[in-house]
Order: structure tokens, then sequence, then C-alpha cells
């Protein structure tokens, strides 16, 4: 199978460059003329997934869209209306089924979504902070005298210095391995995934071509992008690994167990007694592990920790959950400044992480996980306990796992976390730009 790269917005299938310096770039539309001359500056500045691997320069440029951004630019009713439900509600639409309650409630968010002004946006990666400017100088010189089009939010992200997020942990291991992306897998990705499950217009696990709305032009090479703020108590959670062990061995262990890695990167499927940093840089390595054969019953991954959760891999093999059905694509990014070490109390700043999750089937993807996998325990046999890191606790509150000489079991667990903002959009391919500034829909 044959992907058409260079109709394939970039961000879908390379990873990001180390280090790494980004933008969400978030604009209103007030007037469809000015989006369309908009989106047509923007073009020649779009990368492709063809010339991601060696790009002319180190820095590029991705344009999604929410639901009532593409209904403000003009795209006939006809085609929104087979949009599904989830992409067409918006994503502060759908907190009850994501969990975003209490203090996560979108009451509480300061990104904008599709019912509070985020109609297009822009993503912005770069290997340094001089190229990251450089690209947005392209956006904001794209918007000059387009009266109708209003930058609205900005939030810089990146990986900070120290290459960790801001609980410590480093990111960025292991994702899925698409058919006719070039190359091979690395050890732990498994049999390649369809590229249907990511990218519209092609086979997915159902055997269906995954399709889009209206003309195949407007959907093929296309994807949804399901982006999620996530705000970090992270005094909270430095708190809670010094109540639940007095020396530093001890809160790493602890820490390693709600996470399923040491806070290195290390797997504990690999090293489960103790951290061994040197298998963090080995890509053959990092990563080469399965529960099946040797890890079916969690005493050294635990079950409910959050790699195991938000990755079955092989662990639902004998159950009736087809893993392959729900996987995801994740770029995930810190935003705020980290918190000093030697802090002991919280500065004020928020800081947090910004994700985005990659998927051609929201509902049967990224929503089935955050909802079934993150926020409920019962595919793992461990009733209506949530994820120990990111999971809601209005219904649980408490974190079990095997341990030496008995299980272990943690009660009244913080929010470590709070949602802050999130949106499902849409990231057309190159040709759909070309035809939405076309007015490709009239006769």
């Amino acid at each position: 199978m044959q992907l058409e790269l260079h109709d394939i917005q970039g961000t879908v299938l390379r990873n990001r460059p180390m280090p790494y310096f980004g933008s969400y770039v978030l604009f209103s539309i007030e007037n469809a003329a000015a989006a369309r001359t908009l989106i047509e500056r923007l073009i020649p500045h779009v990368t492709s997934a063809a010339d991601w691997d060696s790009p002319k320069e180190n820095a590029w440029i991705n344009i999604v869209f929410t639901y009532e951004g593409l209904r403000r630019l003009g795209i006939p009713e006809a085609f929104l209306d087979q949009f599904p439900v989830e992409f067409k509600m918006g994503m502060a639409a759908r907190k009850k089924i994501l969990g975003d309650i209490g203090r996560s409630d979108p009451a509480y968010w300061d990104l904008p979504h599709g019912n509070t002004g985020f109609h297009v946006g822009l993503l912005v990666m770069a290997g340094s902070e001089q190229l990251k400017e450089k690209k947005l100088k392209i956006g904001h010189n794209a918007i000059a005298e387009l009266p109708g089009i209003t930058l609205i939010a900005r939030l810089d992200v990146g990986v900070p210095p120290n290459l960790r997020e801001h609980f410590g942990y480093a990111d960025g291991f292991s994702r899925p391995f698409i058919a006719g992306q070039g190359g091979e897998p690395l050890p732990g990705q498994g049999e390649p995934a369809k590229a249907g499950e990511f990218i519209l217009g092609y086979e997915n696990e159902l055997g269906k071509i995954a399709a889009g709305p209206g003309p195949e032009i407007f959907w093929k090479n296309g994807t949804y992008i399901s982006i999620r703020k996530i705000k970090q108590d992270v005094m909270a959670f430095r708190k809670f690994l010094t109540e639940q062990a007095g020396s530093k061995e001890g809160q790493e262990r602890v820490a390693a167990k709600i996470m399923g890695r040491w806070r290195s990167g290390c797997p504990l499927a690999l090293s489960p007694d103790k951290d061994d940093p040197t298998l963090v840089a080995d890509p053959m390595r990092n990563n080469a592990f399965a529960y099946y054969q040797d890890d079916l019953d969690g005493k050294i991954t635990p079950p409910g920790c959050h790699i195991r959760r938000v990755n079955p891999r092989d662990g639902l093999k004998d159950s009736i959950v087809d893993a392959r059905l729900h996987r995801l694509l994740r770029r995930g990014a810190a935003y705020g400044p980290m918190l000093p070490e030697d802090a002991t109390e919280d500065d004020g700043i928020e800081r947090g992480i910004i994700i985005s999750f990659i998927n051609a089937n929201p509902a049967r993807q990224f929503e089935f996980v955050q909802s079934q996998w993150v926020n409920d325990g019962d595919f793992i046999s461990e009733g209506s306990r949530t994820d120990p890191i990111v999971g809601r606790r209005d219904i649980k509150d408490d974190y079990a796992y095997p341990d030496k000489p008995v299980r272990k079991r943690i009660k009244g667990l913080p929010d470590f976390t709070a949602t802050r903002g999130g949106e499902h959009t849409f990231l057309p391919g190159i040709s759909a730009l070309k035809w939405m500034v076309s007015q490709g829909w009239n006769p």
C-alpha cells in the first residue's frame, strides 16, 4: 500500500524534532472570503509528510479546523451534516462522556474551543525558538489586512530543558507503526496498524475504507486531531510521592508503579526492581515488551497503571475487546515553566501538557480510550478504578498494584490534573485545502 505522503499534512506521520519548540495559534472567522484568503496564503508553507524527514528547514506549519470553522468557511450544510456527531457537537458538549466534571468542567476551560471562537488553528513545530518565531511570523503576515480573521489565542509548548514533562517523566517512547509510512517497526510496536485508523481514504482495522463527509477530495488524506489541554498540579504530585514513601528510591518506585515506567522512561517490564536509564537511549530496547506471554496478570507492570490503560498492547488478547480498534497517535508537549526541584510550595504559575490525539474515528478511538480505559477499570477487572495519574476521582479514588511482600493499596488518590481545554478538530489533506480555497463545492 502506498500512502500519498505529498498530500498528507506532516504532523500525522512524523516525529517532532528534539529539542522541540511549538505553538498552537487559534483564530476566529467572521468572514468566509477572508478565511479562504488566509488558507491560500498559508498553503505554500504547509509541510507534508513527504518532506518531513528532510525539510528545507527544521520547522513547519499545519492547519486544523473546528466544525464551526468549516461552517463559517462556507462548506455546504449537506457535507457538514455527514461529519461524526462528536465532531459536530464539539468536545465541551461531550463532557459527561469524557469525564470532564468538577474542576475539569468546560466552564473552567481557558483554551478556546469551537463554541467560544476557535475556528481555525495553526500547529507550529520547530527545532529552535528562532525557527518557531519565523514560522509564527508567516501566520501573522497571513492575517495582515484581513478583516474578519482574529487571532484569539496562542499557547507555546515544547520539551523542557530536562527532556521531562512536569511530573518528571520522560515521554514519547511508544507509538503505533502505520502500514505504508516507510521503514520498519521498532521492537514493541507490534504488527503495523492499518493506515485507515489514522488517515482517511485508506483501509482500517475493520477492513473498510475510512471515509469522511462530502466528496472524496474533501476528506481524502485528512484526519481528526482531538486536542486536550491538561493542567498539572506538580506540588500535589510531589507531596503525594513523599507521603507514600520516605526515601527517594521509594518515591521513584511509587511513581513507576502508577505510570508503568520509571521516570527516566525505562519500562517496568524490562527492569521491574530498579531503574535502568541505559535502556532509555536505545530505540531497539526502550519499548521492546508485551504483556500476554510474560505479564498477563500484571505482577510486573500493574494492570491499572497509565501506560497499560492507554495502550494495552496484547494484554487484552483473550478478552472481547480488540485493542487494535482503539489505538491513537499521540503528540504531547509541555506548557509553562518547570517548578524548581527545591520548591516547597506551588508558585501559582499554571503548567501542564497539551496533547494532540490523531485518529480517523474520534468516537471509537480517543473518546473510547478516555471514557472506557482512562475513566473506568472494568475492562481490566478493576471495577470503577480510574487512571491513577489522569483519571477522574469522583467515582473511585484508590489504586492497587501487586507488590512484595503484599499487595499495595493507595487510598485517597489526589486530583493531579484538570482539563483546561479541548476540541475535536479536522486536519484536511493539502488537496482539500486547495479545494476549500477554490470553493470546489460550487458547480
